[in-house]
Parts: C-alpha cells; sequence; structure tokens
C-alpha cells in the first residue's frame, strides 16, 4: 500500500498537518507528567504545545481555503478547531502561572480532540462539504466559534479543577478567588510596639494557585458560553422562525450553563470552602462530553453531525 503524498492534495495535506501536530502533542504529554514529579516546569513541553498550535492554525487556514466557508461546519473541523482552542488556551494559562501541573492537566485535551478527529472519525466525517443553507449566515463564525472556545476555557479550567482534587489532598484548602472565601492574599496584623499595620504577603499552595486559575478560566469560559447561547438563540430565530426548540443541543447547552452557573454560584454567593466546588466544576467536564460528543454522534436533533444512529 502506497504511502499518500501529503503534498498531493490539499485534503490530504489538512490531515497531514492536523497528524503532526497529534505526535508533538503526543511527545508533550510524557515530558509534561515527568516534569509534575521533578516539581519542574519545562519548556520543552511549551515549545512542544506552541508548535502544535501553530500548525493547528495552518491547518484550519488550509481547510478554510479548500473549503471556501470558515471551517467549523462538521464534526471534524470543529474538533480540530476546539484543539486549537484548547492548546491556546493552555499557553494562555500557563503564562500566567509557569507550573508543569497546567501542561500535565490540560495537554491531553488538547491531544484527544486531534486524536479522536485524526483516527476515530471516518473518512466521510473528515471531508470537507458545502454548507447546507441554514449554516450560511454569517452568525455561523459568530456562534459556534464562541461556543467552541468557551467549551475550550471550561474544558481547561475543570481539568484544572481535577488538579485540585489530585494535589495537596492532606492538605487543606482555602479559596482565595471568590468574592466570600476566608482569608485573602494578604493578611494585616498591628505590630505589637504600635499601631502600625504591617501587610504580611501569603505564598499559595500548589493546589490554591491551580484553584485559582480553574475559576478564571472557567468564568471566562461561562461568560463565552453566555454570548454563544444568546447568539445561537438569535440565529435560530433568524433560519427557522423561533428563539428556543428544546433541541437536544440546546437542552444540554443549557444544562452545561446550569452546572458552571451553579459552581460560581458555590463560589460567589456561598463561600464554599474547600474542594467542593473543583467537584462541581469536574462534573461539567461529563456534561460537556454529552453536549458536545454524546449528542452529536447519535445523529438527533438539528445540531448533529450524524453517525451512530444516522
Amino acid at each position: 500500500m502506497a504511502v499518500p503524498d501529503l503534498l498531493n492534495t490539499p485534503f490530504e495535506l489538512v490531515t497531514g498537518l492536523g497528524f503532526s501536530a497529534f505526535v508533538l502533542l503526543l511527545l508533550a504529554l510524557p515530558i509534561g507528567f515527568w516534569a509534575v514529579s521533578s516539581s519542574k516546569s519545562s519548556p520543552v513541553v511549551r515549545l512542544l504545545v506552541a508548535a502544535a498550535n501553530l500548525l493547528l492554525t495552518a491547518q484550519l487556514v488550509l481547510r478554510w481555503w479548500q473549503s471556501g466557508h470558515f471551517p467549523i461546519s462538521n464534526l471534524y473541523e470543529s474538533l480540530c478547531f476546539l484543539a486549537w482552542a484548547c492548546t491556546l488556551t493552555q499557553l494562555l494559562v500557563e503564562r500566567s502561572w509557569s507550573s508543569p501541573i497546567v501542561m500535565a492537566a490540560a495537554t491531553p485535551m488538547g491531544l484527544g480532540c486531534i486524536a479522536f478527529a485524526s483516527f476515530a472519525l471516518p473518512d466521510q466525517l473528515q471531508e470537507a462539504a458545502p454548507l447546507v443553507p441554514a449554516l450560511r449566515s454569517s452568525w455561523l463564525v459568530m456562534h459556534v466559534s464562541v461556543i467552541m472556545v468557551s467549551y475550550a476555557a471550561l474544558l481547561v479550567g475543570s481539568l484544572l479543577s481535577l488538579a485540585v482534587l489530585l494535589t495537596d489532598r492532606g492538605d487543606a484548602l482555602e479559596l482565595r478567588s471568590s468574592s466570600i472565601g476566608s482569608g485573602g492574599y494578604r493578611k494585616a496584623q498591628v505590630a505589637s510596639s504600635g499601631d502600625v499595620l504591617q501587610l504580611h504577603s501569603i505564598e499559595l499552595t500548589t493546589s490554591e494557585q491551580a484553584d485559582n486559575l480553574s475559576y478564571r478560566t472557567i468564568t471566562v469560559g461561562f461568560l463565552l458560553l453566555t454570548v454563544g447561547i444568546i447568539s445561537g438563540a438569535v440565529w435560530a430565530n433568524e433560519a427557522w422562525g423561533s428563539w428556543w426548540s428544546w433541541d437536544p443541543k440546546e437542552t444540554w447547552a443549557l444544562i452545561c450553563w446550569l452546572v458552571y452557573a451553579a459552581y460560581l454560584h458555590t463560589r460567589l454567593s456561598r463561600g464554599w470552602q474547600g474542594r467542593r466546588p473543583a467537584l462541581v466544576a469536574v462534573a461539567g467536564l461529563v456534561v460537556i462530553a454529552v453536549c458536545y460528543i454524546g449528542v452529536n454522534l447519535l445523529g438527533i436533533g438539528l445540531h448533529s453531525y450524524g453517525w451512530f444512529l444516522s
């Protein structure tokens, strides 16, 4: 069996770029976990993830040129876009906190997305196809891209919450990134010799730093998800004359929104301490998986790409 020439057709070049990104992320994964065991951040992992993100960027641009429309119209394209968004989110979060925990927690998501797109999907779902009439709208870029970026932020934030549950399990966790949580980044103390107020900085533990970044990332993802749902309702009204039709995808998107709203509520209003809010965020991983993959592959609803039952 002859090996296909990746430069022969645009489709083979697109899949070749995706495979190259998969190889780089596959190399980054064990190095990232090794860095966690040594407690030292590895610039090699950062370089590999950045290179994979550049390859995914080139893949999406080439697919856009090949298909003539924004590359997010089928499951293959959306998985590649999600992998690109996950790796970009990972790099941005890692800039805020240069820790091997971030790379070890977030790299598997980008790797899983591009692996599923490249190896699990049948060929007919990987090939570019003309847009159906309902998708020929300027809302495609606005709605779908915002939803996918929100998924990436929520997934990376939830994986950091999972890291919170797995690190420093014997130590108490004090939430420092909510409006009600006890404590703070600095503590005030009055000197015994007088009425002089002294501020002492507090060094965050690994789990507390991961929780702080998880909270901030999920907050951004939740805001983007809200914008995506609203834009989807406007698009649905324009295309089908109904703001909300309780389509399975819409229903699960609402469930996803409610789960992460509950997470933020526990942080902002109730001031939960310890690792209980992280459990809610981890539950969001399951909800996103059902909303994004489960509904699509069962071939039901207006948002389905179809596979198993189609």
